[in-house]
């Protein structure tokens, strides 16, 4: 290849990427509306080829507020802090301390502020933040962007979603954001978030959504919004807006150490719960009584699963509305509502929204047959979990006993018949897999064993190479386990 010839494609290679940016400008500056004809009626203004979201900001800042809290705390006063800093009973100064003060440093009461943000619903001064921005918080300030602030109270809280509302008392007209649908958007989509970053108010960013439906381990009901518009703190409770100037989330988290990476409660979870946040200050939610796991490629096989979607039942809480309809553990749920369940953290969302005292059709798959249980949902408490455990690679690896009334006794447990595990052989994948020492085998693949002679019987009657199903009792609660055995 000529000399020549390299030169003249390496030009042609610039003037292909120069149109290929032109295009791609041009296909922005359109708002990416080529295939969602939906949003094609959405125009952004562009500057130099980019779009801009300079009126979109202008045109909704006015609604969003910032919000600072004081609590009151007690603790040692900023004199012992500088000396001692936060206390560690290993240190040697603690026993100076103790014995100069008799045990009992002098606790200083003082004033912990913090600073968040929010935005305006309706002419009535309610306002929706995160519940961690107001939670315990002795006095609640709102600034306008105007400047103008307010003492506002909270009218109702739910810390299982983080969602507080709280209320002003203006004598004029708010500005309002409008609340739009978050089940719309899809991930690529522009979003704008505002809020006050360190504290720096009505802070603009922008971004795109980078993931939907994102369980970052926040709590029960988790189902986050995932962006690369700048989330820091002091963000928290700000919307995050599509380019109609409209709500589909809440900023709420951001991934600690990693940049570009932030968190939002979809705007449409709020908007179930406001009706209930408003009349009665709290969430009532539905409960099944079960405790579920995902379906993992090795219990699908010890299953006989086509595939891993549903949610498996591993326990069924005593006197439960699934234990009254009839819902066992090792149970399959594949439906619930009419809405199918291909994840495991879909569920206890579905549970929750559904009313207390109404009737649901459930169904399952039972030893390979599905089955529709009529179940009536009753009332959460908050007490009650609504999740399970997560299942990794798995095999056999551990030494059993006959569980009896004495090593019951000894290990200061309720007894009933069962393997107890007494050791797990290290480095294996019963113990990469989270199988404890303590743990009850209470069936070997769906047989129950109440005794040595059957579950050696069972095992060793088992496939090599094959799945052993496992099911064990915790701490009081039931789970299952898929074990692989050895060639």
């Amino acid at each position: 290849m000529s000399d020549q010839f390299k030169k003249h494609r390496y030009l042609w290679t610039l003037v292909g990427v120069s149109l290929v940016s032109l295009v791609a400008g041009l296909i922005i500056a359109a708002n990416l509306n080529w295939t969602n004809p939906s949003c094609a009626k959405t125009e952004i203004p562009t500057v130099g080829g980019v779009p801009s979201f300079a009126d979109l900001s202008q045109a909704v800042s006015p609604a969003v507020v910032n919000i600072s809290t004081t609590k009151r705390v007690k603790g040692g006063g900023r004199v012992f802090d500088f000396f001692q800093g936060p206390r560690d009973r290993r240190n040697p100064m603690d026993d100076f301390f103790d014995k100069f003060f008799g045990g009992d440093i002098p606790q200083k009461e003082y004033k912990q502020k913090s600073l968040g943000s929010g935005f305006i619903i309706d002419s009535e001064g309610h306002i929706l933040t995160n519940n961690h921005v107001v939670e315990d918080a002795d006095e609640i300030k709102v600034i306008l962007s105007d400047h103008k602030e307010f003492d506002a109270k909270v009218i109702g809280r739910d810390a299982k979603t983080d969602l507080a509302l709280i209320k002003i008392k203006s004598g004029k007209g708010l500005p309002l954001i409008k609340l739009g649908n978050s089940d719309e958007l899809r991930v690529g989509d522009w979003v704008v978030a505002i809020g006050n970053p360190f504290g720096l108010d009505h802070t603009v960013t922008a971004g795109i959504v980078s993931a939907k439906g994102r369980v970052i381990g926040a709590g029960p009901y988790d189902n986050f919004i995932q962006t690369d518009a700048s989330i820091n703190p002091g963000n928290s409770g700000g919307p995050l807006l599509n380019l109609k100037g409209e709500v589909v989330g809440i900023n709420t988290a951001i991934f600690a150490g990693g940049q570009g990476i932030g968190f939002a409660i979809p705007i449409n979870t709020a908007k179930d719960l406001l009706s209930q946040l408003k009349d009665k200050g709290k969430v009532t939610r539905g409960w099944l009584g079960v405790m579920i796991q995902k379906v993992t490629p090795e219990l699908a096989k010890s299953f006989n699963l086509a595939d891993e979607a549903g949610a498996l039942v591993g326990d069924v809480t005593p006197g439960s509305p699934a234990e009254k309809s009839g819902i066992k553990p090792g149970d399959i749920i594949i439906e619930f509502n009419g809405k199918a369940i291909k994840e495991m953290n879909e569920l206890p969302r579905l549970v929750a929204a559904v009313p207390v005292g109404k009737t649901v059709e459930v169904k399952v798959l039972r030893e390979g047959k599905s089955q529709i249980f009529k179940v009536q949902i009753q009332e959460l408490d908050e007490k009650q979990v609504a999740s399970g455990p997560s299942q990794g690679k798995e095999s056999l690896g551990l030494a059993v006993r006959e569980f009896t009334p004495e090593l019951a006794r000894r290990f200061r447990m309720d007894y009933e018949p069962g393997i107890l595990v007494v050791q797990i052989q290290e480095g294996s994948t019963a113990e990469e897999a989270g199988i404890q020492e303590g743990d009850l085998i209470k069936e070997v693949n769906r047989k129950p064993v109440r005794d040595l002679k059957t579950y050696q019987s069972l095992i060793s009657s088992a496939k090599k190479g094959g799945n052993v199903l496992f099911r064990i009792k915790r701490g009081g609660m039931n789970l299952f386990v898929s074990l692989r055995m050895d060639e």
